[in-house]
């Protein structure tokens, strides 16, 4: 990890990958019937060492996570005074004091969520935009957490707020919002920006990413495999609710309906029935 993060470690888990093997006893080369190769174990590994890799790997994958804490950010200066982004990159504002608070307070309460749970190897592991406002939330929530508590931190790009174009002219963004609200929130593109739709897009391929993560245990290495994981997700408003109409297959109706939780405030997503 970056030195963003001086205050956590990554986890060092590398992912397993599986491979069918041969089976056949026998592989004719080029056709030729005088051409016959003899195996030399039963899975026709002799002359390819690297699909031995696969005979290490288990059959049964890893336990699904606890759950999956969505996290928006502290409130931030924008957040307070809009003509901040006039002056200010959006992925460079920064928290107030009462968004610092607001972290610390959440990681406090993640971990009496956590503990009430009653398992003593649970652990949470975090993937954060790499926007400042949710890096300074990490931090400030991660306080909670002791080192050996977290397997993890992953920054990830796709998690980062709607792009609204480069620097904002408040009165220019006052009518785009107006325009936005006559066209639809989830189809209408800033200029220069983005639309929701298209951060469902890049929010499809985080949530394949996720998915993978989870199959192969990416977080909990061999040995240390445990149905008591808790992964954080830190981000930004519409970005979690793009995630949660992609992970629960809503509409675009249904989204139109959804509003920004807020800043400094989780939704918690816990493993169900049959580990859904």
């Amino acid at each position: 990890m970056t030195n963003h993060f001086s205050a956590l470690h990554q986890a060092s888990s590398q992912p397993v990958f599986r491979r069918k093997l041969y089976t056949s006893n026998s592989i004719k080369c080029c056709e030729n019937p005088n051409v016959n190769f003899k195996p030399t174990d039963n899975n026709g590994l002799a002359s390819f060492p690297e699909k031995r890799l696969a005979t290490t790997s288990s059959t049964i994958k890893p336990p699904r996570p606890r759950r999956i804490i969505l996290i928006r950010h502290g409130q931030s200066e924008g957040n307070v005074d809009e003509s901040v982004y006039t002056r200010v990159a959006d992925p460079k504002v920064t928290l107030t004091k009462k968004g610092l608070d607001e972290a610390e307070e959440c990681g406090k309460m993640i971990r009496e969520m956590v503990e009430e749970d009653g398992a003593d190897d649970w652990k949470v592991y975090f993937y954060a935009s790499p926007y400042r406002r949710t890096l300074e939330t990490l931090r400030n929530l991660a306080k909670s957490f002791e080192r050996s508590r977290i397997a993890g931190v992953r920054e990830e790009p796709r998690l980062r707020e709607q792009d609204f174009g480069n620097f904002q002219n408040r009165e220019k963004m006052r009518i785009e919002k107006a325009y936005r609200a006559r066209y639809g929130r989830f189809f209408y593109r800033f200029p220069e920006g983005e639309s929701a739709a298209d951060v469902y897009d890049r929010i499809t391929g985080f949530r394949e990413t996720l998915k993978s993560d989870i199959d192969i245990g990416r977080f909990q290495p061999p040995g240390e495999q445990s149905p008591n994981m808790n992964i954080v997700i830190v981000s930004h408003g519409l970005t979690l609710r793009v995630f949660l109409m992609r992970w629960y297959k809503w509409t675009v109706d249904q989204f139109e309906g959804l509003h920004n939780i807020g800043n400094g405030k989780m939704i918690v997503m816990e493993r169900g029935y049959g580990g859904r």
